[in-house]
């Protein structure tokens, strides 16, 4: 029987010799009491196509995460609709497209050609940013990287960051790396988070889990602020 720590999606891919290796990583997991949302790059680019396998979708689109993107709607709209009852502060990042910020000069990643029109780059509506949320315009893949985010958790005294978006393996990776060398706790929302490959999704869940973040089942942590909604609020 797998271990409570381990039921997460990576369990038909690492086999029981590495699950052994990573035992002493095992802790219990947690919300602080004072967590706030940060959505990673929710924005149409990884929606291009619809809710189609990637490989359909890859040639006309390829920065389009396909039917995993879809999939992780449902989750998404759930979590934040708890986060929003709660009153916990919210972040997106999107990507830099401001012509002063010249967003051709520097990329994410190695991708050869990367859009800059701003269009793709828009929120999804169905968890559009609403008035006091914040949208964080990044031109590297981490979230901190070269803009504000620290210094507007820190004013918020923040101490825990419910992080998800796209992609796991590389900006949901970088902001959950900078987050956790950062000072803050991470917890990783597993079912809002999404890749174009689902091996790299796993295996960077599994490693982030270990080394940088709680991963955390969106049941669990709705289940959790809901427990924290102010009485009069729930009435």
């Amino acid at each position: 029987m797998i271990d409570a720590f381990e039921d997460h999606c990576w369990k038909d891919v690492i086999p029981q010799d590495i699950l052994d290796l990573y035992k002493h990583y095992k802790r219990d997991l947690f919300i602080g009491p004072r967590a706030a949302v940060l959505a990673i790059d929710v924005y149409e680019l990884a929606y291009q196509g619809g809710p189609r396998p990637v490989a359909e979708v890859a040639a006309e689109f390829p920065s389009s995460c396909g039917i995993n993107a879809w999939n992780a709607i449902p989750p998404t709209q759930r979590l934040l609709g708890a986060a929003r009852a709660a009153g916990l502060p919210i972040f997106y990042s999107t990507s830099e497209t401001r012509p002063a910020a010249k967003p051709g000069a520097v990329k994410a990643t190695n991708r050869r050609s990367t859009p800059t029109s701003a269009d793709v780059y828009a929120i999804r509506p169905e968890f559009a940013p609403q008035p006091g949320d914040v949208v964080i315009f990044k031109q590297r893949a981490s979230a901190f990287y070269g803009t504000p985010l620290v210094a507007h958790m820190t004013q918020l005294g923040i101490d825990t960051i419910i992080i998800f978006g796209e992609s796991t393996s590389g900006c949901v990776r970088a902001s959950t790396v900078d987050g956790y060398s950062n000072g803050f706790h991470m917890v990783m929302a597993e079912e809002c988070c999404f890749d174009r490959s689902d091996i790299s999704h796993k295996v960077n869940l599994f490693d982030l889990h270990h080394k940088y973040a709680d991963v955390m089942k969106v049941d669990e942590i709705v289940s959790t602020l809901e427990s924290r909604i102010p009485a009069q609020a729930a009435q």
